[in-house]
């Protein structure tokens, strides 16, 4: 386990999988993830790589050449080797090897750069082409906040503040593959509030929204956290049946449609990286 640590914040990243694990707010006295409880999830944020969410059969084709991977990808199962910059700032480093070519035919580097800036925790993915040809993948976050986080409150208390969205519409999950049906949520104030029954049929998986700050916030205090993101095409919006927590899941790549052909080359939000070239996106979270 690494810990990085500042006069407000404590972070707490696990080698497997290089997840996260603990967001401690020294002012607040607030732990604001998820404490991974097994009796509901017991995983804290995984990441998501080389694919987001499931494959229809767990299979894909590649040049005519079929590979099988399961929900999510492998990274989050494997360890990660930890270059720790300073007290604030480590890497984490995951490439290519035997294992992983049987079922992802590409070259690679995968790097977390986990920074805390005074109350800001902020992961940079870099995914690095180490092969000759055009490399495909997909990756996504998957970080689950405790909800409630205080003791004074209790799960519905709590809603979503999006900075640029008035309605949303998202698409429905069929044995964890996107459906073609679609439903729209009115939000009132840019708000939704939160309620277990949101994910009883799985994940909200949006292709359309217009956000790139969403905050967790409560009506009994002045306690939260700013969600930030940019360049995520994607966002899953998801919690296990009757959890204390809620997932904010900014993404590149989304779930097989129930009517995808499984080549890869054809996935949608696939992004296909040059060789030799480098591509990066960030999020951060803010907590008060």
């Amino acid at each position: 386990m690494i810990t990085l640590e500042n006069d407000f914040l404590k972070v707490n990243i696990a080698a497997k999988g290089a997840e996260l694990q603990g967001l401690y707010s020294k002012e607040t006295e607030i732990e604001y993830l998820w404490s991974g409880d097994a009796k509901y999830w017991a995983k804290h944020s995984p990441v998501l790589f080389p694919i987001v969410g499931s494959l229809k059969n767990d299979s894909y084709s590649y040049k005519d050449k079929s590979y099988q991977l399961p929900r999510h990808g492998f990274a989050r199962d494997n360890d990660f080797t930890a270059a720790q910059i300073s007290k604030t700032e480590v890497v984490f480093t995951l490439s290519d090897t035997a294992e992983t070519l049987k079922v992802f035919p590409f070259p690679f580097e995968l790097n977390l750069n986990y920074q805390i800036i005074d109350r800001k925790l902020s992961l940079t993915y870099s995914v690095i082409n180490k092969g000759s040809k055009k490399m495909l993948f997909s990756l996504g976050a998957h970080p689950a906040f405790a909800v409630p986080n205080t003791p004074e409150t209790v799960y519905e208390d709590y809603y979503l503040a999006f900075n640029d969205d008035e309605r949303l519409t998202y698409w429905k999950l069929q044995d964890g593959l996107v459906a073609d049906e679609t439903e729209t949520i009115e939000l009132s104030g840019h708000k939704l509030n939160l309620k277990h029954e949101l994910f009883y049929n799985d994940a909200l998986v949006f292709k359309t929204m217009q956000s790139n700050c969403i905050s967790l916030l409560n009506t009994k205090n002045d306690f939260g956290l700013h969600f930030h993101f940019d360049d995520f095409p994607f966002f899953g919006i998801w919690a296990a049946k009757d959890a204390p927590f809620v997932c904010l899941e900014p993404w590149c790549g989304v779930a097989d449609s129930v009517n995808h052909n499984q080549k890869f080359n054809n996935k949608e939000g696939v992004v296909k990286l040059d060789a030799g070239k480098t591509w990066q996106r960030c999020w951060e979270v803010e907590c008060f």
